[in-house]
C-alpha cells in the first residue's frame, strides 16, 4: 500500500514535465490493459452514480457523448435517459463533417451510425441552439485534476464546442479511479469542468466554487 502511494505522489509530481501528448499515450496504453470483467463493472458503478445525481437533478436536456472502447461507457447511460424521457444531445459527427467545427442533434434513441473516425452518431440534422439550452453536459477525457482541468485526446473537438455552452452549466467528465491528477499540462483554451465522476467518487472541483 506504501509503495502504491508513493508511486502514485511521484507520478504526480512529475506531471509537469510531461507533455500532453505522451499522457494521452500513457492513459490509452493503460485503458487498453483493463480486464472486460473489471471494465463492465466501472461502467455499471459509474452510471448508477450519474443517474442518481441526474433522476435528484431532473433535468429536461442532457447533453453526452457515445462512447467507444475504451472510453468511460455511457450506451447503458443513453438508454436510462431515453427510458426516463429525457432528451439527449449527442455530438454531430457524420463521416463527411468537419472535426473542427462542433455541432450537436438531437438523438431520439434510434440506432446510430458510423460517423467521423468511426463514431457512432445521429442521423438527425444539427441545431446551434440545443448545447446552450443543456441543463447537464457530460465529457468524456482521459484525464481530470481537482481545479477542474480535463485533458482530452487532443482534437480540442469539446474544447471549442464548449464556448457555445451556458458557462454555468454543470459539466460532468467522466473517468477511471486512477485518472485523477493532482496536476496536468494544460493551456488557456482548455475549458474546465466542474465535476468528475469515477466509479468510486464524485469529486466537484474547485472550478465550481
Amino acid at each position: 500500500m506504501a509503495d502504491h502511494h508513493s508511486a502514485v505522489t511521484r507520478r504526480d509530481r512529475d506531471l509537469n514535465s510531461y507533455s500532453k501528448e505522451s499522457l494521452r499515450q500513457q492513459v490509452n496504453h493503460q485503458r487498453h490493459h483493463i480486464p472486460d470483467a473489471l471494465r463492465v463493472r466501472n461502467d455499471n458503478d459509474r452510471t448508477a452514480r450519474l443517474l442518481t445525481r441526474i433522476d435528484a437533478f431532473a433535468p429536461e436536456l442532457v447533453a453526452c457523448y457515445v462512447s467507444t472502447p475504451p472510453e468511460p461507457g455511457t450506451l447503458d447511460l443513453l438508454d436510462a435517459l431515453h427510458e426516463r424521457g429525457i432528451r439527449v444531445v449527442l455530438p454531430w459527427l457524420p463521416s463527411s463533417a468537419s472535426a473542427q467545427d462542433p455541432q450537436w442533434a438531437i438523438w431520439d434513441g434510434e440506432a446510430l451510425k458510423a460517423g467521423f473516425a468511426h463514431i457512432p452518431t445521429v442521423s438527425t440534422s444539427p441545431d446551434p441552439n440545443l448545447l446552450p439550452q443543456a441543463q447537464i453536459i457530460i465529457l468524456p477525457g482521459l484525464a481530470g485534476t481537482r481545479t477542474g482541468i480535463r485533458l482530452g485526446t487532443g482534437g480540442g473537438w469539446y474544447d471549442r464546442g464548449l464556448l457555445d455552452a451556458n458557462p454555468t452549466t454543470p459539466r460532468w467528465l467522466l473517468l477511471g479511479d486512477d485518472e485523477v491528477f493532482e496536476n496536468l499540462p494544460h493551456d488557456p483554451w482548455d475549458q474546465p469542468v466542474s465535476a468528475i465522476v469515477t466509479p468510486s467518487q464524485w469529486i466537484v472541483t474547485r472550478s465550481a466554487t
